[in-house]
């Protein structure tokens, strides 16, 4: 397991989510630390847009990953192996993470001194999309082979998220996927929202979505 530690947290389900998620986001502009909160299905490739996006920003950001999970330490381990700064978060059978077990983790993990923390959460389109975690951004990733029709099947996930990533457009040949309706689709739910198409696997795209954070960490 090497130097990944792993943290137990506990709901409280007597917490104020909204309030909590506020003294978050207060806390974190104090410490200049931009926070993401990264959903997708199981599979999506949420680590391994992380493993990529660390390689091209480790150099000039202190970056940290949380890495929320019902069990298991797999996506921590290869975070650090990649030379990342990374925790392990265990939900305790909870399907997302909520505010108050984000504040746990970001205290165990001692966030203060990072350009950028990615929260990786628990895998599905339901739950994480239900709950505020107070992260600067809500960023989503859907594959290719889950199809454009997802907007249409869990529409609060599109409709809180400031950015979407569809990755794996290196399957396109495999998998089909309508671009434009998938874009109208997520613009109708929420016409703000950014979409970036990319490859984790051979980096295409990927210039787009490096830019994207830099601007924002700005």
């Amino acid at each position: 397991m090497g130097n990944v530690r792993i943290i137990d947290v506990n709901m409280n389900i007597n917490a104020d989510n909204d309030a909590i998620a506020a003294e978050i986001r207060e806390k974190n502009k104090k410490d200049h630390t931009f926070m993401i909160n990264l959903m997708a299905s199981p599979g999506a490739g949420k680590t391994s847009v992380l493993l990529r996006t660390l390689e091209a920003l480790k150099d000039d950001y202190k970056i940290g990953v949380m890495e929320a999970d019902i069990d298991a330490s797999v996506d921590a381990e290869k975070i650090a192996a990649a030379g990342g700064r990374s925790i392990q978060v265990h939900t305790g059978g909870e399907c997302a993470m909520d505010a108050e077990m984000t504040r746990q983790a970001m205290e165990e993990f001692q966030t203060e001194d990072l350009d950028l923390l990615v929260l990786e959460n628990v895998g599905n389109l339901v739950c994480p999309a239900e709950t505020d975690t107070g992260a600067t951004v809500n960023v989503e990733i859907l594959s290719i082979p889950e199809g454009d029709d997802k907007p249409l099947k869990y529409p609060l996930m599109f409709t809180v998220c400031d950015l979407v990533l569809v990755n794996k457009i290196d399957t396109r040949e495999y998998f089909p996927f309508d671009d434009e309706a998938f874009i109208a689709r997520v613009k109708k739910l929420n016409p703000q929202a950014k979409i970036i198409f990319l490859s984790a696997k051979t980096g295409e795209g990927f210039d787009t979505w490096i830019t994207w954070l830099k601007e924002v960490l700005k």
